[in-house]
């Protein structure tokens, strides 16, 4: 099975780091400190600004520590809240860089960005500790920073500059015990916060280390996309048995561009011949063992795994002595196995978005959507209004993709991934034409034929809008051949500037419909009766202000069989008195849906792997059995993060008779006209 996991959510890898119309008023810093719940409304912003920036002080703080850059985001947050006047450059600076000039604001640059504390030190009122053996401390101190008007830090950092405690967190929590963390959180903390905003960042990231030297144990070099080639390997790794750290086992993807990625059933570990070490994935025996699984996630066959640009490592030390370190691995799909006797990775904080989070005074928590914890997930989603928008991400990539997202649509709350959204704050501030006029569709005669719509995801992603479709928007090849962007349109208010953008520079050829599935990621299925009007009202309201009117769209998926759930009549009876919509493309991998329930046209989507020759040849598969007699229609994904603009070029020229690529508005058009007829 297709997962989202392949299709539109990436692990990104960069300099080392994991990384997935009209004026717009401030929101007086003021009102976001004790704010009720309460839903948007038309006038006021479901997501707020802090006004224009017009002096920024810019420095690059891809090369520090986390804590370092912990301490920094949450002084820009702090600052400002007052007035946008913090811009830092993170990982690859050119992300940051090339919107920096449509801020419009004069810029000081600074090559010690750390000089800048003692520059803002005045603005703040000190500092919130974090505890280094709690990771989960981060997340309480960046809320107090919001709540305090400080900075989180360490006990060494605030030293060092100078910094009042204002709070201790260390030694206040159990290392062990996430759910009393939070609920520690939620009891004192959540009452002060303002309530029109909850955010899911993980408080801590895996960073490489510089330098270290892998060994390749094994290699899969064919594409196996199922469990054919299944079988328990042995590896040798007694070469490595001369580290002082013990021995590292790093399992990638050897094929990253297609999503199908090292998957292991079991581990096994002898030490001359004796079993020092044996777990599945997912279980308390696998825990001593795991040294990095970020990056990776569970499957339904206790399986862990891990595709594209990720990974997991684990670590095993053999008693002294040893000569021979044999491990054997349950592994099937594109596998890459690597091996060194140097740590690889680091652990620190996880810096980015909290500039927002400070500023608004969100509560930020990082809780599995399973088990007990989401348990507290429900209970912290119950305290907020519908609409009210969960801004960050979810822990266990996958599963927690589904289950998160699924749990919030059950409380009427909005996902906007936002986790790696950087400068959050000046970008909400900057004045930008969004416009809201539907852009005329291209004229095109109905004949029988095979109309193809290229669809690319990933646009509720509001730090792939930011990040990897500026990159992908750049592509020489782009404009070459029809094709639909998603973005999300709440960037009209949290990053008005880069949707303007998207929209000035556009060809005739691309064509920007609203991503899943509307205002924010959710599955409308999921939603309570009585609320789902509130989101398809909030939908329509950014539609008609982005001049959008399709939406490629997620549902949830049915418990007995893991597929897709079609859209219903009450669904898009709601979409239809909601919003202008003409039509949904619906996330559905096998392109055999096409619906009308209320009068509006659903078709499931078509994501066939590999690049445009395996694209293309799926596609002739697909049309196998048509006669020709009347006009097929399919909609086909292209994954954001493997995919470009040059690979739909390709894609294009070996698309001959009888297919026709065509933009999402020509296609919908053309598909009413049969069903009308």
């Amino acid at each position: 099975m297709v997962s989202r996991r392949n299709l539109f959510r990436g692990l990104l890898w960069t300099n080392g780091m994991a990384l997935a119309a009209g004026t717009l008023g401030t929101t007086p810093s003021g009102n976001l400190a004790t704010t009720p719940t309460g839903a948007a409304t038309a006038r006021t912003p479901l997501l707020p600004n802090f006004g224009r920036p017009t002096r920024l002080d810019v420095a690059d703080v891809g090369t520090l520590h986390g804590n370092d850059q912990l301490l920094l985001t949450t002084l820009q947050g702090v600052v400002n809240r007052r007035g946008p006047r913090l811009y830092f450059t993170f990982d690859n600076p050119q992300h940051d860089l090339r919107w920096l000039d449509g801020t419009g604001a004069a810029v000081t640059r600074h090559d010690r960005p750390l000089d800048l504390v003692a520059r803002y030190r005045n603005e703040v009122r000190g500092a919130i500790l974090h505890d280094p053996d709690v990771p989960d401390s981060v997340n309480v101190a960046t809320t107090l920073a919001g709540l305090e008007n400080a900075v989180a830090a360490t006990a060494e950092q605030a030293t060092r500059y100078g910094l009042k405690t204002i709070t201790d967190l260390r030694g206040r929590f159990d290392p062990g015990d996430v759910l009393a963390t939070y609920r520690w959180q939620l009891a004192n903390l959540f009452p002060r916060c303002a309530h029109t905003l909850l955010s899911g960042l993980p408080p801590t990231r895996t960073t490489r280390v510089d330098g270290v030297q892998w060994r390749e144990v094994a290699r899969e070099t064919e594409r196996v996309r199922d469990s054919s080639n299944r079988e328990v390997r042995t590896f040798d790794l007694s070469a490595e048995l001369s580290g002082q750290e013990g021995v590292y086992l790093r399992f990638q993807d050897s094929l990253g561009d297609d999503g199908w990625g090292a998957s292991v059933g079991s581990v096994t570990v002898k030490a001359d011949g004796a079993q020092i070490a044996s777990f599945t994935p997912g279980t308390d025996a696998e825990a001593p063992y795991l040294f990095d699984g970020l990056n990776s996630a569970l499957g339904a066959d206790s399986n862990r795994f891990s595709d594209g640009g990720g990974y997991f490592i684990y670590r095993f030390t053999a008693p002294a002595g040893t000569r021979q370190l044999l491990v054997e691995v349950d592994l099937w799909n594109q596998y890459l196995v690597t091996a060194t006797t140097t740590a690889p990775t680091r652990v620190e904080p996880f810096p980015y978005f909290r500039d927002y989070v400070v500023a608004t005074r969100a509560m930020v928590f990082w809780l599995p959507p399973s088990g007990q914890t989401g348990e507290l997930l429900d209970e912290i989603f119950s305290k907020v209004e519908p609409t009210t928008p969960y801004a960050g991400w979810f822990s266990n990539d996958v599963a927690g993709e589904w289950g998160g997202v699924d749990r919030a649509s059950q409380h009427a709350v909005e996902v906007v991934p936002a986790d790696y959204y950087m400068n959050a704050t000046v970008h909400a501030g900057v004045p930008a034409k969004v416009s809201d006029r539907v852009r005329p569709k291209p004229q095109a005669t109905l004949r029988n034929r095979v109309y193809v719509t290229l669809t690319v995801g990933e646009g509720d992603n509001i730090q792939y809008c930011q990040r990897r479709m500026r990159d992908l928007w750049d592509d020489p090849g782009r404009g070459a051949v029809p094709t639909n962007w998603t973005v999300s349109p709440l960037l009209a208010e949290i990053g008005p500037a880069l949707l303007a953008y998207y929209q000035r520079t556009a060809t005739d050829n691309d064509l920007l419909i609203a991503g899943p599935s509307g205002a924010g990621y959710t599955y409308p299925g999921s939603w309570p009766a009585r609320t789902l009007d509130a989101y398809t009202e909030l939908t329509g309201r950014f539609l008609r202000r982005t001049g959008m009117n399709l939406v490629y769209a997620y549902n949830h998926r049915n418990p007995e069989d893991d597929g897709w759930v079609a859209f219903d009549e009450r669904i898009v009876r709601s979409y239809r008195k909601n919003t202008p919509l003409r039509g949904i493309i619906q996330s559905w991998e096998t392109g055999d849906l096409q619906i009308s329930p209320a009068g509006l046209p659903v078709i499931g989507n078509l994501y066939p792997q590999g690049k445009a020759a395996e694209y293309r040849d799926s596609l002739v598969k697909h049309i196998e059995g048509w006669d020709g007699g009347r006009p097929l229609f399919i909609a086909g994904a292209v994954n954001a993060w493997n995919w470009t603009p040059s690979d739909i070029a390709a894609l294009g020229n070996l698309l001959g008779d009888p297919f026709e690529i065509v933009r999402g508005d020509t296609f919908f058009d053309l598909l009413a006209r049969v069903e009308n007829k």
